[in-house]
């Protein structure tokens, strides 16, 4: 009997709120503020300033974060004209506006008086399993497969690099070789020039040994003619020529053979060399 495990899926919802955005002065980079979350929202905006000015003068105090596609994302704006310096608690809500779209914040202010304790604060919100890759217990988590390289036999003829590499290297052998064979039929002409020399030289040698040769037989058979035939019997003067023919035992060169083993080996060096281009 098979059991089975159960496995759970679930997405979790994160709320949170950041730090004081203006800890640290009247303008603030939002990725040094908001949590770099894929799917973040923004909800609410909270601040809180106190002004310093005198009942009559004119003061306008504006908080407001850059739009990346142009203009303000937020924008609130506060007239202190014709009241008297205080401190203002304010939560905006902006409706669940995507991270992408919040720009660097700033608080600036125009008319007579200052702004000081500034406090800017963002609540925020954001699914842990936006990405459904971001974990196994993610809804819609899919398991990627491994890529496991073929098995197929690969034949390194087939091979653009190798061929092309190939093909010139065969050239180059080819045109060495073709100037290798042109030397040797060079050369062995001129044997065959010096070999026809030696044989006319040989030839001449031969039909003046020949000569004395006849000359002596002849001689040889006059003196035999004084004898009686009865005891002498002229044996015949038989020639055997060489009848066996040795051919040349020289193997002809296996370029098939040579090409194949030359591109085994510049496949085996692309395949080494590209472990150390990754």
């Amino acid at each position: 009997m098979l059991g089975y495990l159960p496995y759970y899926s679930y997405s979790e919802q994160v709320f949170g709120t950041t730090t004081n955005a203006a800890l640290n002065g009247y303008n603030w980079v939002m990725t040094n503020v908001l949590p770099q979350q894929a799917g973040l929202t923004v909800n609410t905006v909270l601040y809180r300033y106190t002004t310093i000015k005198d009942i009559n003068d004119p003061l306008i105090v504006t908080v407001q974060n850059e739009d990346p596609e142009g203009g303000y994302i937020f924008r609130e704006v506060d007239d202190w004209t014709g009241i008297p310096g205080n401190t203002i608690n304010k939560v905006v809500g902006v409706g669940g506006i995507p991270i992408e779209r919040w720009g660097d914040g700033e608080i600036v202010w125009q008319g007579e008086g200052d702004v000081v304790n500034p406090f800017v604060a963002y609540t925020y919100q954001y699914d842990t399993c936006f990405d459904p890759q971001t974990s196994p217990s993610c809804p819609g988590y899919k398991i990627q497969m491994p890529d496991i390289p073929s098995d197929d036999p690969v034949d390194p003829l087939d091979d653009e690099f190798v061929q092309d590499e190939l093909d010139r290297e065969m050239t180059l052998r080819d045109e060495d070789e073709d100037e290798r064979n042109r030397k040797q039929m060079g050369e062995k002409e001129e044997e065959g020039e010096e070999e026809v020399d030696l044989e006319a030289v040989l030839g001449v040698v031969n039909k003046s040994l020949q000569n004395a040769e006849d000359t002596a037989k002849q001689q040889q058979m006059m003196a035999l003619n004084a004898f009686s035939q009865t005891y002498f019997t002229q044996l015949p003067d038989t020639k055997y020529e060489e009848t066996v023919n040795l051919q040349d035992g020289k193997l002809p060169t296996n370029r098939r053979g040579r090409r194949l083993e030359f591109a085994q080996q510049l496949l085996h060096e692309k395949l080494v060399k590209s472990q150390y281009e990754k």
